[in-house]
């Protein structure tokens, strides 16, 4: 990067070349980089490899003002299937290097060595400038990282899930995230469009066309959980949304969201959260919206 600040806030892309065509990705790429976020997350997944087309186009012209994510190794991160899918996407990408390249799921599989071994050759070479995991359990977190430091790799970014009705990275990976100086990125904080509340008024999204959103976000309780947020946003005179994200943002142990819509109409309460301040009291009503996970070692007594 050119020097300036890497913002909190990540620009996802899930929604490039899917629902949103290469001119509403246009539209919300510019939208956050007014907002000032320059940290824009892609992978090869999203839309088949379009999101990643779309996202190098639209980077191009200022490459050295954006800080450039993706990931590889959904489906094995042997040193083979990185280099395939690495390869790939630097190509649809249009880019030589990224600015981080994060191992999308866990490998029971491959040895930890092979894969970091492969790691460390793109860090040499310069195609790589940080690394990251996402969807890791923390002893998968803390083990990758000492096979990792082994050779030369460090681990820099976590990317896990966490919305205000999913909380499950409070009992483990938010704690190791702070006292380890991990920098967390939570996707998905608006638990596929359920927390925006425009499923209460009979809209369409991610919950109602996306089986894996409904079964992870379509609870009775939690849709309880939004009709709450949504009073209590009305009371503090902003969207239901803007909270949401805000309230992830605000947790310890997260060091910034990744935000993400269809059109700019959807995105615009979320980079609205980064100037958005909630106070002790505020944050405290938005966890009691939904169960607090259960302590790790289970001994309630001491949580």
């Amino acid at each position: 990067m050119s020097g300036q600040a890497l913002s909190r806030f990540r620009l996802g892309t899930m929604q490039f070349g899917g629902a949103a065509d290469e001119s509403a990705s246009a539209k919300m790429y510019a939208a956050c980089r007014e907002a000032g976020v320059n940290f824009l997350d892609t992978t090869s997944l999203h839309s088949d490899g379009r999101s990643e087309e779309i996202s190098g186009r639209l980077v191009a012209p200022e490459r050295e003002d954006d800080f450039v994510a993706t990931k590889c190794g959904y489906h094995g991160a042997c040193r083979s299937r990185i280099a395939e899918e690495f390869g790939a996407s630097r190509r649809r990408l249009g880019m030589a290097a990224v600015d981080l390249l994060c191992l999308h799921r866990w490998d029971g599989e491959t040895p930890l060595e092979e894969t970091f071994e492969t790691l460390a050759g793109y860090r040499e070479d310069g195609s790589v400038r940080a690394f990251g995991v996402s969807s890791y359990a923390a002893w998968q977190v803390m083990k990758a990282r000492g096979v990792a430091h082994g050779h030369g790799v460090e681990i820099q970014f976590l990317q896990p899930m966490f919305t205000m009705v999913k909380r499950q990275v409070e009992v483990e990976i938010l704690p190791m995230a702070v006292a380890e100086e991990f920098a967390a990125c939570a996707y998905s904080p608006l638990g596929g469009g359920l927390l925006t509340g425009k499923h209460a008024c009979g809209a369409t999204g991610r919950l109602t066309n996306n089986v894996t959103c409904a079964a992870r976000c379509g609870f009775d309780w939690m849709h309880e959980a939004v009709a709450k947020l949504a009073r209590i946003a009305e009371e503090v005179g902003t969207a239901p949304a803007t909270l949401a994200v805000a309230g992830v943002a605000r947790h310890r142990g997260v060091w910034g969201p990744v935000v993400a819509a269809r059109s700019t109409g959807q995105l615009g309460p979320s980079p609205a959260a980064i100037d958005f301040e909630i106070d002790d009291a505020h944050h405290a009503r938005l966890s009691a919206l939904s169960p607090a996970p259960r302590h790790a070692t289970d001994r309630l007594e001491e949580a």
